[in-house]
This record gives structure tokens, C-alpha cells and sequence, in this order.
């Protein structure tokens, strides 16, 4: 088949730019075929562009020697069309379309490529495509309508982001891609060196010290929208390379940070997709979230708060809640309002379910009119009873869980069942955005396979001073700090810190984190010389930019936000990435492959 070639013609229009005010005019649209109907002495097509699509008419009337050509026309070829624009016929006009009033009839057709046949259809949205095929056909996926919409809303976004910081007198500034390895949380991604053999660049985890030190040099307000890589087991939504709104301030304090981000997203959210965010955004602690939600991201969409029962079971004949507050633990509950209705089978889920988070297993109470129903009522005097009721505020026809043992994991097992169980129930509201802030997160946590502290967010976040001199020799994990996360729906959008801008407190917290001087010099050296360079109170934050499309574009995963993204296993399906090199390309970085023993 001969393929002809674009020469002079010039688009008019896109596909579904073409309205009723064009009815009468010459038209010419190019685009893929997304469907074809042969009825006999017509030939119907849907033009497709990233715009929508546009009915075309090939028809003996309008004109043959078109008509003749398009007998050849199949789905995904690519067309430029000349012809006049029409109304179509009462009983033809599809509402479904925006175009659906009119029609093109075609007067010249140039058929500017073909197509083999597809590992699956572009224009049917409703197929079952797998994963695996939809990342190895990329550019195929990428043809499709719905993720051309989740592309171009990202692209909007990018833009409304980038005209909020201009307004607000920001500077875009690029920070290095090939910068040296600092640990902050993760494993980096080595680049060796050719020049300098032996030695190697990372790739950035995050701009973290780039950006302070533009605030060093008096920048005042830097943004950037900015690459960072992370070698890391992936799960669930995350990516080994992922996009982050990376800001800094100076001469700023917490409430300043805030009030501009919530500024920033509720312009962001009305600009894209129509949605205002009631402001001010509601804050709680750390340790609020923790009590109540047991999780620093907590889910505000519904209720199932945790209630704190270990003060009112603490003298009870129960051993598993006796023997959980004696070590130190803790014992909470969930009320589910008419869980009467949970089965058996129901509840044996859940405790298998709990179990994934390291609880032992789950106690319940149903609340009938005669009174508990549990295999554990046994242990409870009816005073005990009356207060558990009260405290939970349980009534008939209610649910309660409980989960007792250390701390953590009964915030982390409660905390994720109350998510589990409003989904089952239909507490969670799909169609809701709810925001909050987190802040006074611990400055430490404590590494208990190491045997020392490690930094909740980064080491260059400010401490509360206060906490910092009352217990940095008693007990470090008391110490708060200046840190904050903004959370949507139960997911971390990102977070910040006020950071430490002094060179003696910069130095009291590595002590505290056990990185001594040499060690500190080596990793730092860089940026602790800095800080005596004059550099003034600053702080900023970095949002997950890929997390926050997904809301805009209401994906089911990350993937579906990114144009070329990787797999669970950390691989592009599409270039087969990564691949082997020529041992030539080894040989000048100094580098050769040490393949595994075989056992």
C-alpha cells in the first residue's frame, strides 16, 4: 500500500474542536482511527487525537476517489482529511460525543501510515488489559484516552504549581542529578566514575542540602519540581525514581510554611479539578494521630477512632490484657457501630488479618440486649463491663476490637484494621478529600537491630531546644521536633522541617545520632562549613508530586500517573531496562562483574 505524505496541508482544527459553528466550512483534521464501520456505500470512522474524536464520512457522494481509498483503512492508521463540515441527522446525533452534532464529509483522504495488528485496542476503555502488557506496550497505553487525560492533567498541574511559586516570588533553581552519597534513609543509586576511577556520584535521594544552601547564599525562596531516586525494595505506590514540589524559605517559621502550602494546594485543586479546600487545613500532634489513629497518616474519612482501655482493664481477670500493661504495653479498642452483623467467618479474617501487623490475634465483644456476647465475657465483672461500655461508648447492635500488646504494635495492627473495616463496611467516602497537618513528630527513633537512634526525618531537622536540654542525656527519644506532614485521605503527600541552621546544634544532634567528627567531616564537611558561613533560619518541604496526580486524576496507582514507569521488580518492560553493558564500558569505568557462585 502507498503512503502518502503530508506536503502543504496545515491542521485547522483538532478533532474535537470541530463544532457546529464549522457546519459549511473546509476542514482538515488528522489523527488515528479509533473505529471503522463499512456500511456498504459509506464508510464511517472515528478520528481520534489527544483533543477526542470526530466522526469522518467517506461516502460515493461526497467524493469517490476518497471513498475508494479508505476501503483500505483499518484501525490505528494514521489520516489527514480535507473534507466539509456537516450536521448530522437528527436520529444519528450521539450526545455521548462532544463533537456528536456534526460529522466531517470527507473530500480528500492522505493516508500517512498504517498499522500492524495491536497486542490490544486503543479505543476500547473497558477492556481487561494486564499490567505487564499495558508497561511492555507502553506507547500503545499511553495512545489510550484515559491516560492521556491523567498525562495532560499532570502537565496542568506542573504548570499551576510552577505560576503559584513565580507569584509568590520564588526561584526555580536546578540542583545537581550527580552529587555525592550522604545518608539520608535509603540506599542510593551509584554512577562510577570514569575520570575519577574509583569513585563514585550518587544520584539524589532529595535535594535536601542543595536546597539549604541556596537559602546559604540568600535566595531567599527557592521551588523546583525535581527527580529524586531511591534504591529501595519497592511496595505499594512507590517508585525507584519519583517526582517531588521540592520548596525552601528563608527567615520563615512553621506557621508561615504552612499557611503557603495550604495556599499552594487549594490552588492547585481549584485550578485542576474544581475542588476547594476548606482552609485552614486542621493540625494535630504526632502523638495525637498515634493515640487516636495509630498512624503518624491518619484517615479523617470516617470514624473507628482507638480507645485507650489500659487504665480501665488494667485490674481485670483477662491474662492477655494483664499481661500486656505489666510489660509495658498497652490495651486498645475499636467501636464498629452495627457490627452485630460481622460473622464468625468475618472476625476470624480480621484476626488473620491483625496478624499481618505482628498482634497475636483479636479479642471481640458483641453488644446484644441481654449483654456481651464473647468468649471473653467470662473474665469481665459487669462493672468492668459497664466501664468498657461507657468508655467506648458502645451501645446494642455495636462491634468492639481490641488488640493488646507493646505499643507500637497495637497502634500499628488497630490502626490498620480500622482502615480495613471501614472499607468493608462502606464507611469510606471515595469522593472525599481530607486533609490534615501532623506535626511534633519524635526527632528520633530508636533502632533496635542497631542499638542506637536514627533520625525520624533527616538529620538537619531543628529540635525543640527546649526538649533537646531537657532530656538529650536522659532520654533522646522525648525530643520533638520542628517537622510536619501533610496528609490526604490517610496518604503522606510529603513533609518538612525547620531546619538546623547552626553549626553547634548541627553538631549535638550527630553526636546524639552517633556519627562522630571524622565520620561527620567526611559526609558533610561540605555543608557544616556552610553552616558557619552565615546561614540563616530556614525550613521547607518536599510533596510527592506523583501522589498527589493520583488524587487529581483519581488513579488506582502511581503507575498510571507516570509515563514510562518502572515495575515491582524495579524494571522499564518497555526498553528492558536495566540491561546488560559492553565489557568494554566496564573495563573503562575500572569495574568488572563478579557473577555468584553457583551452590
Amino acid at each position: 500500500m502507498k503512503l502518502d505524505q503530508l506536503e502543504n496541508w496545515q491542521r485547522t482544527k483538532k478533532c474535537e474542536e470541530v463544532s457546529t459553528q464549522d457546519v459549511g466550512t473546509e476542514q482538515i483534521v488528522m489523527g488515528w482511527v479509533n473505529t471503522r464501520r463499512d456500511h456498504g456505500g459509506v464508510i464511517f470512522c472515528d478520528l481520534r487525537d489527544y483533543s477526542g474524536i470526530v466522526q469522518i464520512v467517506f461516502g460515493q457522494q461526497h467524493e469517490e476517489k476518497a471513498f475508494l481509498k479508505a476501503d483500505s483503512v483499518r484501525t490505528e492508521y494514521v489520516l489527514a482529511v480535507r473534507g466539509i463540515v456537516a450536521k448530522r441527522d437528527p436520529e444519528t446525533i450521539n450526545p455521548k460525543m462532544k463533537t456528536g452534532a456534526i460529522e466531517i464529509h470527507v473530500l480528500e483522504l492522505r493516508l500517512l501510515n498504517n498499522c500492524k495488528m495491536l497486542p490490544f485496542q486503543i479505543g476500547d476503555e473497558h477492556q481487561d488489559i494486564s499490567e505487564k502488557n499495558r508497561l511492555k506496550y507502553r506507547i500503545l497505553d499511553l495512545r489510550r484516552a484515559s491516560m492521556q487525560k491523567n498525562l495532560m492533567m499532570r502537565s496542568k498541574a506542573a504548570q499551576v504549581i510552577r505560576d503559584f511559586f513565580y507569584r509568590n516570588q520564588f526561584f526555580e533553581i536546578e540542583t545537581p542529578v550527580l552529587t555525592k552519597s550522604t545518608p539520608e534513609g535509603a540506599r542510593d543509586f551509584l554512577v562510577p566514575s570514569r575520570v575519577n576511577s574509583g569513585r563514585f556520584f550518587a544520584l539524589p535521594q532529595s535535594p535536601q542540602l542543595f536546597k539549604q544552601m541556596l537559602m546559604v547564599s540568600g535566595y531567599d525562596r527557592y521551588f523546583q519540581i525535581v527527580k529524586c531516586f531511591r534504591d529501595e525494595d519497592l511496595r505499594g505506590n512507590r517508585q525507584p525514581e519519583f517526582t517531588q514540589i521540592d520548596i525552601e524559605l528563608s527567615f520563615t517559621n512553621q506557621d508561615q510554611i504552612l499557611d503557603l502550602i495550604e495556599a499552594m494546594m487549594a490552588n492547585l485543586f481549584k485550578e485542576t479539578i474544581g475542588f476547594e479546600i476548606p482552609l485552614p487545613i486542621p493540625r494535630m500532634t504526632y502523638q495525637e494521630a498515634m493515640d487516636g489513629y495509630g498512624s503518624d497518616a491518619p484517615d479523617l474519612r470516617f470514624g473507628l477512632k482507638l480507645i485507650d482501655l489500659s487504665s480501665t482493664v488494667a485490674n481485670c481477670k483477662f491474662k492477655v490484657f494483664g499481661d500486656a500493661i505489666k510489660n509495658g504495653g498497652v490495651v486498645k479498642a475499636i467501636r464498629v457501630p452495627g457490627g452485630n452483623s460481622f460473622s464468625r467467618k468475618d472476625l476470624d479474617d480480621l484476626t488473620d488479618f491483625v496478624r499481618i501487623y505482628r498482634a497475636k490475634g483479636m479479642a471481640y465483644v458483641k453488644i446484644r440486649e441481654e449483654g456481651w456476647q464473647s468468649p471473653i465475657t467470662k473474665f469481665f465483672s459487669e462493672e468492668e463491663i459497664r466501664q468498657i461500655n461507657e468508655v467506648t461508648g458502645a451501645t446494642v447492635g455495636d462491634l468492639i476490637l481490641f488488640g493488646a500488646d507493646t505499643e507500637k504494635i497495637v497502634n500499628d495492627s488497630l490502626g490498620n484494621l480500622r482502615k480495613e473495616v471501614a472499607q468493608r463496611t462502606g464507611l469510606i467516602k471515595e469522593d472525599e478529600f481530607n486533609f490534615v497537618w501532623v506535626t511534633e513528630f519524635p526527632l528520633f527513633e530508636f533502632d533496635e537491630e542497631e542499638k542506637r537512634f536514627s533520625s525520624s526525618h533527616h538529620p538537619f531537622t531543628m529540635p525543640n531546644e527546649s526538649d533537646l536540654d531537657q532530656w538529650e542525656n536522659e532520654d533522646p527519644a522525648r525530643i520533638k521536633s520542628e517537622a510536619y506532614d501533610l496528609v490526604l485521605n490517610g496518604v503522606e503527600l510529603g513533609g518538612g522541617s525547620i531546619r538546623i541552621h547552626r553549626k553547634d546544634l548541627q553538631e549535638r544532634i550527630f553526636k546524639l545520632l552517633s556519627i562522630k567528627d571524622e565520620e561527620a567531616q567526611a559526609k558533610f564537611g561540605f555543608f557544616l562549613d556552610a553552616l558557619e558561613q552565615g546561614a540563616p533560619p530556614h525550613g521547607g518541604l518536599a510533596l510527592g508530586f506523583d501522589r498527589i496526580m493520583m488524587f487529581l486524576s483519581n488513579a488506582k496507582s502511581i503507575r498510571d500517573v507516570i509515563a514510562f514507569p518502572k515495575t515491582q521488580q524495579a524494571s522499564c518492560l518497555l526498553t528492558e531496562a536495566p540491561s546488560e553493558v559492553d565489557t568494554t564500558q566496564l573495563k573503562e569505568l575500572g569495574l568488572a562483574i563478579r557473577k555468584p557462585k553457583l551452590s
